[in-house]
């Protein structure tokens, strides 16, 4: 009898998470999900930062939202486009395709950028080149998803001054995708989206806000000598002084605007516009919005995270989102959206800083040195197509019709990159799996290397050791200063509080499929964070 009733009790139970289950996703949905990629944003901000905070931005997403503290970057060559492609499918490089910017494409024996599409035609400038499209992205993304899911009555639109950081979330079929347009000024898209620009786009490119923001000049938010955070030795150029007048750029210079804080107010503007004008958050149809801030990435190339510009940009940024907030609040409702901020990548400190403080660090110069050797060696020139992404791609063509035994190659040219005090170690990318790495790093590799797009010898630095100058930082390795990415929620089905245990950017994805009900996208590695979920 009481085996019997054991069983009963089982199946009532089971019967009851499979109807809670299914309660869950038949249930209301977000009206809008916002996606916010801060680009090169390192997660330290957040606390280095707090003390200038207000309590309307990133101070109220940690106060009502949940944020991920411990959240990496799962690969190596943390670049923008392989962040942006990795956040929104779930998966890394390995499968999704994007292994950097741009890459050498073996069979065309060209570069390629990573959005570059020669198919499709521009909509909102006269320029001819810098075509662009999602076509050589290889997976879905949760964008897509959630159009598949809706039957494509969702709205889905990208946002950002860079076009890689609006076509790769908005994915491969989104209402549409816009990015800025450094000569004319004008937000654009292609025609992989739509025929015509959208009449509201060109509507708000008639205002030419960009010439309005350059009536405002870039002023510090505080006294610089309360920058108590910051280097001001740092800043190492010419004028270095505030407030920086703008007015010199109105109705000629307008790539200017990307490396001043005021980028963002305008890439805001315009997601704000496309709310409007697409009646995005409207109905119980879930919407996403995926906006991308790439005024911090080229602000943090120019100056470097410890200068005053950066503190300042983050300060501007905190009211920035306040505004946001409210705006979202009124618009669409308190509690009626979803809202996540995370990176694409973090930063290194500037090489002259780490040297100045005596930390690790190097600001290298480029060396042919083992490239001269190994071309001696054989008695051939020409072994290198390409170098990008810290990889050498051989020239194979060249190697067969020499007869050159590729193995011996390798292995000398392995020798000679090695010898270099700068270089902690290079490999051949097809026998990964004997390199003298810790494991944990070895698979980083792993999963941003891709068979047919990547390199054949990688090439890794000592930490803080990159080419550059002075002035100005860069990102792109396998370290934490570019890996630890900050990963902040907020709104709807969203739970309150922190989580220290590790997480990923392929996470993110998947983290968003369970939370709208629908399926993760194609190529997904990523595993639900499920503490952030209420």
């Amino acid at each position: 009898m009481l085996k019997k009733s054991l069983i009963v009790l089982m199946l009532l139970t089971q019967v009851f998470v499979v109807s809670a289950q299914k309660k869950k996703l038949a249930g209301p949905k977000p009206r809008l999900v916002v996606g916010m990629v801060v680009d090169q944003m390192r997660w330290d901000y957040l606390t280095r930062f707090q003390d200038r905070f207000g309590q309307r931005g990133f101070k109220r997403v940690l106060k009502e939202g949940f944020s991920c503290d411990n959240t990496m970057i799962p690969y190596a060559e943390t670049l923008t486009a392989a962040g942006h492609a990795t956040i929104y499918t779930g998966t890394v490089p390995s499968i999704h395709g994007i292994v950097g910017n741009e890459w050498y494409d073996k069979l065309l024996h060209k570069q390629v950028y990573c959005v570059q599409d020669d198919s499709v035609r521009l909509l909102g400038t006269s320029k001819k080149g810098d075509l662009m499209s999602p076509k050589n992205l290889h997976t879905t993304t949760i964008t897509d998803e959630l159009m598949l899911a809706t039957n494509f009555r969702s709205k889905v639109v990208g946002v950002a001054i860079k076009d890689r950081g609006s076509i790769l979330p908005a994915g491969h079929a989104p209402n549409a995708a816009y990015w800025y347009d450094a000569t004319s000024g004008n937000f654009i898209t292609s025609s992989w989206y739509m025929n015509e620009l959208a009449p509201w786009v060109a509507a708000f490119n008639n205002r030419k806000i960009v010439d309005s923001l350059y009536q405002v000049p870039w002023s510090l938010s505080y006294p610089i000598s309360s920058y108590i955070q910051s280097d001001t030795s740092e800043l190492g150029l010419k004028n270095n002084s505030f407030p920086r007048n703008l007015e010199g750029n109105i109705g000629k210079s307008y790539g200017s605007i990307s490396s001043t804080p005021s980028g963002v107010t305008m890439t805001l503007a315009f997601s704000r516009s496309a709310i409007e004008a697409e009646h995005m958050g409207e109905d119980s149809i879930p919407d996403f919005l995926a906006i991308s801030l790439s005024s911090p990435d080229y602000i943090g190339h120019a100056y470097g995270p410890n200068a005053v510009e950066v503190e300042d940009t983050y300060i501007k940024l905190d009211q920035e989102l306040a505004s946001f907030f409210d705006y979202l609040d009124d618009k669409v409702g308190k509690g009626k959206y979803t809202f996540f901020l995370t990176a694409d990548h973090a930063v290194a400190h500037v090489p002259a800083f780490m040297e100045q403080h005596k930390l690790p660090g190097k600001s290298m110069k480029k060396n042919a040195q083992a490239v001269a050797s190994t071309e001696k060696k054989f008695g051939i020139t020409g072994i290198i197509s390409d170098a990008l992404n810290g990889q050498y791609y051989l020239n194979r063509g060249l190697l067969d019709s020499m007869k050159i035994d590729l193995y011996s190659l390798k292995s000398f040219f392995l020798q000679e990159l090695n010898k270099s005090p700068d270089v902690l170690v290079a490999f051949d990318n097809e026998n990964l799996q004997t390199v003298n790495l810790p494991s944990e790093i070895k698979e980083m590799f792993v999963k941003g290397y891709n068979y047919k797009l990547s390199g054949d010898i990688q090439v890794v630095y000592k930490p803080g050791y990159f080419f550059g100058g002075a002035t100005g930082s860069t990102h792109g390795s396998m370290y934490a200063y570019d890996t630890h990415i900050p990963l902040l929620w907020m709104g709807w089905g969203i739970r309150q509080g922190n989580l220290h245990r590790e997480v990923y950017m392929t996470d993110i994805a998947t983290t968003l499929a369970a939370l709208l009900g629908i399926q993760m996208p194609s190529g997904s590695i990523g595993k639900v964070i499920n503490e952030v979920i209420k």
